[in-house]
Formats: structure tokens, C-alpha cells, sequence
């Protein structure tokens, strides 16, 4: 990528902003509860703003863009669970009941609040610690993808770039807190927003109207790879073939995983505590709905819409630009490019010869030998840098540095709380003198933990490849298999008891990271144990086994797990429940 004295003064400028919101957020905590909750006082638009800006990373926008590059308009259906699951029943069914239970106990975070309403220093303890421990593959991976942003912009190495981009976060989150945290969310979800509208409104523009560029899409079906047609694909504007792999892939990983998957996410319920009353989470879930609607919706639209754009002036699709030799696609761009003479003319890939494997020939008469395998992340950039003007490629890698930071500083946040006061101050039950500087010390001790993982991965993962798809669908399906059973039965059953809980937690637990580890081929491969114990990639004996997703098999084990030993151990005291659903509608016996 060029990069241009304009981006260069657009990120400066971003970055003088957000250090100015981070400054604000730190005169004003003064509390344990200021640097935890934000004081539980905060406006419902900075609540809804900060959630989703958390909520959606630049994985959302460059890696499940790019997704929706390969797959097609399949992905939409992650975007209706983003707002149906991920917005109105959080903040509807779990949020209010999530504020009102944290009021009443006095918990400042997701563990404390599970830990509290179960009487279960374990159950605090022991989800602290998982949070701490896996979260930075999360937050390593977001890192990665900020850290690239950095060292693009400005020239600079990954390692220096990294630590750049981790202390100019950590500083508005250690010393700020939860009001530090929030204030930037809103504001970096301001800019995503505006970002994220002009693509949508660029990429119809350019393509000819929103109609056209859908029936063009439509007709891009027959150009599919053969290889991705066996898997599956049946055109980027129809759902994959009912339990073909990528099928499987699409469904169970990506719209389960994610979709159901951000129930359990502790930093993201955290923020239902931010809010006064239960009007101001009224108030926010349409703000919430609207701004992941723009979010997804786009990403995912435009990524599959890229297709049409590069099939028009390259004759490629998608994922062969991404392989493309670059000087070839300026030569293209400058109109110098002299195809290969009498080479075929066709309409789509075809089959190629097998002393030219791994070749396909285009309408363009030009054969590509790709370098390298596909890489989805890449399509986005690539679009951008291609279709869109200076000025906007400007904003849009701000916007993209944006959803990496604000979703950083929140994973930053929950890993030194979950570090500091669930695990070291409650679940070890030692006392501390200064509770707000112990939350600030294991904030600072979270952040390096995490920048040490992120120079780590793309050492040991194959160079970085797909990190962002493991670190993100490790730590959501781990999180639902955990938290999901135990996060309802808190809210909405008073027969669940601790005994229960804790069973469930460690079951639901245990089964997510078996399944993991020796089955989903997409994180057991790269985490190469199974490999190293059984010689293999995967112990899975059919593509559909292989490609299906943790949450499938540990969520529902969970839920067994928890009613099972609901129903053959002691229940818990009803002068405990009559506290902790105070004010609370509702609730099963």
C-alpha cells in the first residue's frame, strides 16, 4: 500500500482524539467503581456505541468481509443474529436482568456477578482465570491486525509497531478505566460508522445501483472454483449445499459461533452494569441495532459485492486477486498490461493440465500461477485500495484502526479485572488496601501477557495465517460452552444450584477445548497437538465432524450437564434468591 501525507495526518489526528477522550475518562475515575463500571451512570448512546464498537473488531470488517468474499451473502445471516441474539435479547432478556442482579449484588464484573449469585468463590475464581488465559489469543489477534496498520502507515517494524499500538491503547485503559474505555468506544464507533456508511453508499455507486450489482453478483455463480463448488458453493448470492462443508463451515462456525457466541462474551455483558435503569438499555438497542446493522450488513455485503468489481476490470474473482502477482494489477490499472497471446477464451475456470497445476486461465486470456494460497483478509485492502478514492482510503484505514483499538482496550480491561479482582481478590479471598490500584496493576500485567502472546502467534501459527478466525472462534466458543447454561440459569432459574454451575462450567469447559483440540480441523490443525500425539491434523473421520464447530457439541453438554445436576443436588437458599432477584419480574422456581 502507498501511503500518503493525508493518511499519515488522518491517523495523528485520530490518535491526538483519542487520547484527548482518554484523559476525560481519567479525571473522572476516582473509584473502584468509576475504573469497573464507569460508575454505573452512563448515557445509553455511549453504552450502545461502546458495545457494539467492542463488539466489532477488525476481524468483522476485514476477516468476515472477506469471508462473505468467498462464501457470499450466506454471511448476512450472522449479521440478523448480531442484532436479533447479540443486541435485542442481550439487552432485553440478559441486560436488564444483568444490571438489576450487579445492583443488588454489588458485582462490578461478569465473574463476580456469576460467582455472587451462586455463593462460588470457585465459580468467580475460576472464569477470571479462564478469561485471563484464553482472551489474549482474542486480543493477541486484534493486535496483529493493528499492529500491521502501524507499520504500514508509518514505516516502522512489527515488534515496534506492536508495542506502539499497545501502549497508546493501555494508557487511556489502565489509567481511564471503564469511563476511559467507553468515551474512546464511542468515539471510535462514531468514525466506524460514518466509515463503514460511505463504503456502502461508494461500492453501489460504482457497481451501478443497488439492483444491478446484486443480478451481476447473481450472475457471477458459473466463475465459482471447482474446488469450492465440491465443497459446497453454489453462488455468492445462495446459501451453500445443505451440509456440505462449507455449509457446515458457514452455519455452525461463523453464524452459531458468533452469533450465540457474544451472549457469553464478559466484556461485552459488563457494560449492561454501565446504565442507570433499565430505560437507558430501551434506549440503546436501537442505537446498538442500527450500528451493527451498519457494521456487518456492509461488511458483509460489500465483501461479497467485490467479486463484481473484480470480475469487471481484472476478469478475477475475489480470491485470485489476492494471488495476483501486484505489478500485474497496475499494469491492469494503468491500461499497459499486454495479455498472453492465444490463450483460450473462456467463461470460467477451467481445469488445467496437470504439468500447469495450480493455474487458472481467465476470460482476461491471462494465466495466473499464484504464489501463495488465498488469503480472504487481504480482499477488503485490496478493494479499497483499488476502488476507492485517496481521501476515503484515508478514513477507511482509520476506521480499521478504530475497531482494532476499541475492541483492545475492552479485552484489555475484562483480562486485569479478571486478573486482579475475580481470580487474586476473590477467588483467593486476599485482602487489598487499594482495590482500584490492584485493578490497575493487573490491568498493566493483562496488556503485557497479551503483547507477548501476539508476538508469539505468528511465530508459531504458520507465519499468522487465519489467526484472527482461530483466536476469535476459540475464545467465543470457549466462553459459550463456559459461560452460556450458567449465565441463564443466574438470571432466569431459581433451581439451579451451585453444585450445578460449576459442573457445567467445568464440563462445558473441558468439552470446548477437546473438541478443539482434536477435532475441529481449523484450530486443531494449527494448534498441532492432536498431530504431535496421533500423527494427524484431526481425529474427525468425515468432512462433517471435521468442520463442526465447538459451540454444536460443548454448548448443548453444558446445558445437560447443568439441569442434570440441578435436579440431584441441594438448592439454594431462599433468602440468597429473594435477594439476588430483587426487583427482578419473573424467574423460575
Amino acid at each position: 500500500m502507498e501511503i500518503s501525507l493525508l493518511m499519515i495526518i488522518t491517523v495523528v489526528i485520530y490518535l491526538i482524539a483519542t487520547a484527548i477522550f482518554g484523559y476525560i475518562g481519567y479525571k473522572q475515575t476516582t473509584t473502584s467503581s468509576d475504573f469497573l463500571v464507569a460508575g454505573r451512570k452512563q448515557h445509553p448512546m455511549i453504552m450502545a456505541l461502546s458495545y457494539g464498537a467492542t463488539f466489532i473488531s477488525t476481524s468483522a470488517i476485514v476477516g468476515f468481509g472477506g469471508a462473505a468474499a468467498s462464501m457470499g451473502m450466506g454471511m448476512l445471516w450472522l449479521t440478523f443474529l448480531n442484532i436479533f441474539v447479540g443486541i435485542f435479547i442481550a439487552f432485553v432478556y440478559f441486560g436488564k436482568r444483568t444490571r438489576k442482579m450487579g445492583h443488588s449484588l454489588d458485582a462490578h464484573t461478569f465473574p463476580e456477578l456469576m460467582g455472587r449469585r451462586y455463593e462460588s468463590r470457585f465459580i468467580q475464581g475460576a472464569s477470571g482465570l479462564l478469561i485471563f488465559v484464553f482472551m489474549p489469543l482474542y486480543a493477541g489477534a486484534v493486535m496483529i491486525g493493528g499492529a500491521i496498520f502501524l507499520q504500514s502507515v508509518f514505516g516502522i517494524n512489527y515488534e515496534v509497531a506492536l508495542l506502539f499500538f499497545a501502549a497508546i491503547t493501555a494508557v487511556y485503559v489502565v489509567f481511564g478505566g471503564m469511563k476511559g474505555v467507553m468515551y474512546t468506544d464511542a468515539f471510535q464507533g462514531a468514525i466506524m460508522f460514518i466509515g463503514m456508511a460511505i463504503l456502502l453508499v461508494f461500492t453501489y455507486v460504482k457497481l451501478g445501483g443497488v439492483v444491478t450489482a446484486h443480478e451481476k453478483l447473481t450472475a457471477l455463480a458459473p466463475l465459482v472454483p471447482a474446488g469450492m463448488a465440491k465443497g459446497g458453493h453454489m453462488g455468492w448470492t445462495s446459501m451453500p449445499k445443505f451440509a456440505s462443508p462449507m455449509w457446515m463451515s458457514l452455519v455452525t462456525t461463523l453464524v452459531m459461533g458468533v452469533g450465540l457466541g457474544v451472549l457469553a462474551q464478559p466484556q461485552l455483558s459488563v457494560r449492561f452494569m454501565t446504565v442507570k435503569s433499565n430505560k437507558e438499555l430501551n434506549r440503546a438497542v436501537l442505537i446498538g441495532g442500527i450500528f451493527i446493522l451498519m457494521m456487518t450488513g456492509v461488511a458483509f455485503t460489500v465483501g461479497a459485492l467485490t467479486n463484481v468489481y473484480f470480475v469487471e476490470k481484472y476478469k478475477m474473482i475475489s480470491l485470485d486477486v489476492t494471488t495476483a502477482d501486484p505489478a500485474v494489477l497496475k499494469a491492469m490499472d494503468e491500461g499497459t498490461y499486454a495479455a498472453p497471446k492465444e490463450e483460450p477464451k473462456v467463461a470460467a475456470p477451467v481445469k488445467a493440465a496437470p504439468a500447469a497445476a495450480k493455474q487458472t486461465t481467465n476470460e482476461a486470456a491471462a494465466v495466473v500461477k499464484p504464489p501463495k494460497k488465498a488469503i480472504p483478509d487481504n480482499i477488503i485492502p485490496i478493494y479499497i485500495a483499488k476502488a476507492m478514492p485517496e481521501w476515503f482510503t484515508a478514513l477507511f484505514m482509520v476506521t480499521l484502526l478504530a475497531a482494532a483499538m476499541s475492541t483492545l482496550s475492552s479485552q484489555f480491561h475484562t483480562m486485569g479485572t479478571a486478573l486482579s479482582r475475580d481470580f487474586y481478590e476473590k477467588g483467593l479471598d486476599i485482602k487489598s488496601k487499594n482495590s482500584l490500584l490492584l485493578n490497575k496493576v493487573g490491568t498493566g500485567i493483562g496488556i503485557i501477557f497479551a503483547v507477548i502472546v501476539a508476538w508469539l502467534l505468528p511465530k508459531v501459527l504458520e507465519g499468522g495465517s487465519n489467526i484472527i478466525a482461530i483466536g476469535t472462534s476459540l475464545f467465543f466458543g470457549l466462553c459459550a460452552a463456559a459461560f452460556i447454561p450458567m449465565y441463564i440459569g443466574a438470571l432466569y432459574s431459581k433451581s439451579v444450584t451451585r453444585t450445578a454451575a460449576i459442573s457445567s462450567f467445568v464440563i462445558g469447559s473441558l468439552t470446548s477445548l477437546f473438541w478443539m483440540t482434536f477435532f475441529h480441523t481449523k484450530e486443531s490443525a494449527a494448534l498441532k497437538i492432536c498431530k504431535f500425539i496421533f500423527g494427524k491434523d484431526t481425529l474427525a473421520t468425515n468432512p462433517v465432524l471435521a468442520t463442526l464447530d465447538p459451540i454444536v457439541v460443548g454448548l448443548p453438554v453444558s446445558f445437560i450437564v447443568i439441569v442434570i445436576v440441578s435436579m440431584m443436588t441441594k438448592k439454594t437458599e431462599e433468602k440468597h434468591l429473594k435477594k439476588c432477584f430483587e426487583g427482578i419480574k419473573g424467574g423460575t422456581k
